[in-house]
């Protein structure tokens, strides 16, 4: 069908909800009297168009500022048009905020170069992996409408271009094959999942994929960490801190230590715990404020206060994730090659962190199969251990529930045998993580979570098919490797897991 008419076929699917034959005016009154399901399916109509032509104004935006080149002048498009940069022209037609409109000339120009390089070398019979563009699957998916122009843009960016060396063409094959392969997985990811999350996890992925890479990224952000205050004209004092990726996760943990029943954390605590939690709730300081004081009581405090003084009976702590079987070899200044990832967000941390970590600290190690699953403990204790919530944290990557961001040291352990009702077992391979919102969900709204054998975890909505459930999990290929032949040499640099899908994984804490 032709580009036009699938829009003419969108908007007449909108035009057969007969309420929206209002003047403009009338149309929230109109639209806040349907039902439920009328309103998603007008929501779900008005969406397809607007991506439909958004296709038009991305592809129209890198037209654009191929015609505003700099080598064109002042005789360019944009400057035709009294504007510095086609970014700017794209906003001033769009009325939208600079970011998109700087996206769209970004995805536009990506898009037209693409085409342009396979009119100009279009592959040959058996052509080499290295002569074909990685990121074809990506816009045949956007021109497909399978998947959005923030999507695209987010897998784009997230993985970054394949780190090639023009002396090694078959190397760069199975690089670009991993590249290309990726990209593929996370399109799999995309219609359950946001632009944002899809963008965090491309990111891991690329460095998963590049350990020598990651190691480059982690030192540039390292070397722009920074703090500096300031006073306004009004007297108040600001700071602003430029983190290291360690020491984010730091800050991170210690507010999430001091602040999370105030924020959604677990229910299942002891009574002193309750107690506490229900103080906090109770505060009638903002988040920010509460935020605020602590960081300044642990400044305050420094090494003179004992932790359970500031943060009361959980204590702050970051753990990392790293696959054992991927731990190589060293690079020439003894760097260790490989790639850690934390429990909470997945977001990467270089071979260097990983092996200071590991000398001063040490580590836990979980033994999963081939499907993520540690042992179990049986039926002896309704809740799960603190090893098998590291475990689940390790294998789910978060709340499970389609579309949630939601961080491990956030969920609860659901039972997808209920306890009480199925005499369930506390066994990992029949838990799973979902946060509190959800978890509640699912039990007081007639939801239900399944699963047979050691195959996929099933949600099952009060109407509707049952829909998989797929891990968030920044260390996914430990048990969902790539298929052969690429299985071997996957990762860029010496070294490479086993790809056999069963493996040790540590938990640096």
């Amino acid at each position: 069908m032709a580009f036009i008419n699938d829009i003419a076929a969108s908007i007449a699917t909108l035009g057969a909800h007969e309420c929206l034959a209002v003047e403009t005016t009338d149309l929230p009154a109109a639209i806040d009297a349907l039902g439920d399901d009328e309103l998603l399916d007008v929501l779900a109509a008005a969406s397809a168009i607007i991506n439909a032509l958004e296709k038009v104004r991305v592809i129209g935006a890198g037209v654009a500022a191929r015609r505003s080149n700099r080598d064109r002048g002042h005789q360019g498009l944009a400057a035709t048009q009294g504007h510095r940069t086609p970014a700017a022209l794209v906003q001033a037609i769009s009325g939208g905020t600079r970011a998109d409109a700087e996206r769209h000339v970004r995805l536009g120009t990506a898009m037209i170069d693409a085409l342009e390089e396979t009119s100009a070398h279009p592959p040959v019979g058996d052509a080499p992996i290295s002569d074909v563009r990685w990121d074809s699957c990506l816009r045949a998916a956007l021109l497909a409408s399978a998947i959005t122009a923030a999507q695209h843009d987010a897998i784009m960016r997230g993985l970054g271009a394949p780190p090639l060396r023009s002396d090694a063409h078959e190397a760069d094959d199975i690089v670009i094959g991993a590249w290309t392969l990726a990209a593929e997985q996370l399109l799999g990811d995309a219609s359950s999942t946001t632009a944002e999350d899809l963008l965090r996890r491309a990111r891991q992925v690329r460095d998963a994929l590049d350990p020598i890479g990651a190691e480059e990224r982690f030192a540039g952000r390292f070397a722009r960490r920074s703090f500096r205050m300031w006073t306004d004209p009004d007297g108040v004092q600001h700071g602003a801190f430029c983190f290291d990726d360690e020491m984010a996760a730091w800050v991170r943990s210690m507010i999430d230590a001091g602040l999370r029943p105030r924020r959604g954390g677990p229910r299942f605590v002891d009574s002193t715990e309750a107690g506490e939690a229900e103080q906090l709730r109770d505060d009638p300081r903002t988040l920010d404020q509460l935020q605020y004081d602590l960081i300044v009581d642990v400044l305050r405090a420094g090494s003179l206060a004992t932790a359970g003084q500031v943060f009361g009976a959980r204590q702050p702590g970051v753990r990392m994730v790293v696959v054992k079987d991927a731990i190589g070899p060293r690079d020439a200044l003894g760097r260790l090659l490989a790639t850690g990832h934390l429990e909470d967000g997945g977001d990467a941390l270089p071979g260097s962190v990983i092996d200071r970590t590991l000398c001063s600290i040490g580590s836990i190690e979980v033994t999963v199969d081939g499907h993520g699953n540690p042992l179990d403990v049986g039926r002896e204790q309704r809740l799960y251990t603190a090893k098998q919530r590291i475990a689940l944290a390790v294998r789910d990557g978060g709340c499970m529930f389609p579309g949630c961001c939601v961080p491990p040291s956030y969920c609860e352990a659901h039972h997808c045998d209920h306890w009480w009702q199925d005499a369930g077992r506390t066994d990992i391979d029949r838990g799973i993580l979902l946060c509190r919102f959800h978890h509640l969900l699912l039990h007081n709204n007639g939801w239900r979570i399944t699963r047979q054998s050691q195959s996929a975890f099933m949600i099952h909505p009060p109407d509707g098919d049952p829909i998989e459930l797929v891990s968030a999990s920044a260390v996914r290929w430990a048990w969902d490797p790539p298929p052969a032949p690429l299985r071997e040499s996957w990762r860029v640099g010496p070294g490479g897991g086993d790809g056999d899908g069963t493996g040790a994984v540590r938990g640096a804490a």
